[in-house]
């Protein structure tokens, strides 16, 4: 007698980068649109980081739980076969991810309709991101940005600490030199004042992060990195997530062009980090914060 699905042995382990690769093709068929070149940064954040549940051989759900340093972790990648959900199997992966970060601060962007279940588990509302998307219109910058070269990595990782709010080395190796994209530097003298990173999705192209000191510095960057984009395909939409209680950053992206089209909760158990929200001009991603 053959098993049914409900009696074939489930089984929690890392996912393979092959798997991981799945993983974001489950995202794009969510409607979440990642970019083309993401797993590989990702991966370089915590190489354990993507969990699966395999029922048999078959992967039925993902997550990933990834740590920066012993204090902080994110979950991002939640997602379970769409015939498969309502058996549990997706709260047991859950579970196992929330092991696996232990006592640290946890941090998510959760589609909103899930608030009320992340706060089961002790998950607490920071504030709303907002994904404006759109065929962008010029927005004159102020110039004065550069392409980011190598030899700029050691002044752009404390920035990146000042705004993420954690250490993440290995992570920004790889995404400040994107495949199919562009990332720019702005800088006053010897001082780095906002950097910028735009890459290719599924559908168009992806501004993340855009962390600026200042309005004028951030709209340099957003000219910058939206030029870059419409020169790699002027047709398509270009997307940017914004924290809503950026009202600079909301301005920005409405001058541009670019409209609300989808929304998450970001959220925190533990002690949320203090970031400087009004330098947030675009989230790195919905997946690793």
């Amino acid at each position: 007698m053959s098993e049914t699905a409900s009696e074939i042995p489930a089984e929690i382990r890392t996912l393979t980068p092959d798997e991981v690769d799945m993983a974001v093709e489950w995202a794009a068929g969510e409607g979440w649109n990642p970019a083309l070149h993401d797993a590989q940064p990702f991966q370089a954040q915590d190489p354990e980081g993507f969990l699966g549940l395999f029922e048999g051989e078959a992967l039925t759900a993902c997550i990933s739980a990834m740590t920066y340093g012993e204090v902080f972790g994110f979950i991002g990648f939640y997602i379970c076969r769409p015939e498969r959900r309502g058996h549990g199997l997706g709260l047991r992966l859950w579970q196992a991810a929330m092991e696996r970060l232990g006592t640290r601060t946890i941090g998510l962007d959760g589609v909103v309709a899930q608030q009320d279940n992340y706060r089961t588990s002790g998950f607490v509302l920071a504030h709303r991101n907002i994904r404006f998307g759109g065929r962008p219109i010029s927005l004159p910058g102020a110039g004065g940005v550069t392409p980011i070269e190598r030899a700029d990595f050691p002044a752009l990782f404390g920035f990146d600490r000042a705004h993420f709010g954690f250490d993440r080395p290995g992570f920004l190796e790889r995404w400040l030199v994107p495949p199919e994209g562009t990332a720019l530097l702005a800088r006053s003298g010897d001082a780095v004042t906002g950097y910028g990173v735009v890459r290719r999705a599924r559908e168009g192209h992806k501004i993340g992060p855009l962390f600026a000191q200042d309005d004028d510095t951030a709209r340099a960057l957003y000219a910058g990195l939206s030029t870059a984009a419409h020169a790699a395909a002027p047709d398509a939409p270009l997307f940017l997530d914004v924290p809503e209680p950026n009202e600079a950053a909301r301005t920005m992206a409405q001058e541009a062009g670019l409209s609300p089209v989808f929304e998450t909760a970001r959220m925190y158990r533990g002690d949320a980090p203090d970031l400087p929200v009004a330098r947030i001009y675009g989230i790195t991603s919905f997946e690793l914060g």
